[in-house]
């Protein structure tokens, strides 16, 4: 999109800004139900494949006091199992230095007219491959979040800032950004990137009746689990490579992954 247009979209109220910065989010529901509880996750064992983890800009970057908005504490589950990736459907030609404030929009769009508890992915990276902090709770723990409709729990959210559908250019430090941290986050519970796993459905506006174990790629698209064209099809055409960069991270071997089945409660 023209670079007036992200001006334009600078000056709209948070209530505005979601109109043009939400559509991906259509497929998102609201984080987890209460059973979820804000109990600390069990202690795991020490993953067989590690990651490093990748620098995180924490959410004061973009989340002053004024834009701050009261919310309960955070929810979490036992581990994260499976990444979701989506594109946040804004325009792409941004400077990097505005990254923090087009999150604080998208933040003040799904707590406003949403009237979410927060921010909805987990994580958020920009063009030049800086990855933000999203939702509370802290990076280093499986927070549920509120980004896949029937598929938030066991699950991380990352969103690439911008708008990715055919044709449209990916950075390649914003895919190699989205790889380490999906290396990251998988490791923690020894999951290869390139697998299958198995969640079940806590919605039946996604993909799969509430209830229903559904068998989806460890780093998923959007569109996995709900009826989108998110990540867009560029973004989407990019997944293979960020699971094989993924794996090597976490120092697997180049042979492809046999196709395990893990997740399920």
């Amino acid at each position: 999109m023209p670079g007036p247009l992200l001006v334009l979209l600078g000056c709209l109220p948070g209530l505005a800004a979601v109109t043009a910065l939400g559509l991906c989010a259509g497929g998102v529901d609201h984080a987890a139900t209460a059973a979820s509880g804000s109990r600390p996750p069990a202690a795991r064992p020490a993953a067989v494949h590690p990651a490093v983890r990748p620098p995180v800009v924490p959410r004061a970057a973009w989340l002053d006091d004024l834009a701050r908005h009261a919310q309960p504490p955070p929810r979490y589950d036992d581990k994260v199992v499976a990444v979701f990736v989506h594109h946040t459907d804004s325009p792409n030609g941004y400077s990097c230095a505005d990254a923090p404030r087009i999150i604080r929009y998208l933040y003040a769009g799904q707590i406003g007219a949403r009237d979410w508890d927060d921010i909805g992915y987990n994580f958020l990276v920009d063009r030049c491959g800086t990855i933000y902090e999203g939702r509370a709770g802290g990076v280093d723990r499986p927070v549920t979040g509120a980004h896949t409709q029937g598929f938030n729990h066991r699950t991380a959210g990352i969103a690439a800032l911008g708008t990715f559908t055919a044709g449209v250019p990916v950075p390649q430090a914003m895919v190699d950004a989205i790889a380490a941290l999906t290396a990251w986050k998988l490791g923690l519970s020894d999951i290869d990137p390139r697998t299958d796993v198995r969640l079940t459905s806590s919605n039946s506006r996604s993909r799969y009746a509430a209830g229903a174990t559904a068998t989806l790629p460890a780093l998923a698209g959007h569109k996995d689990g709900y009826m989108t064209s998110c990540p867009g099809a560029a973004l989407t055409a990019r997944l293979p490579e960020i699971r094989e960069t993924a794996a090597r991270l976490q120092g697997r071997t180049a042979a492809k992954a046999a196709r395990s089945l893990t997740g399920t409660p």
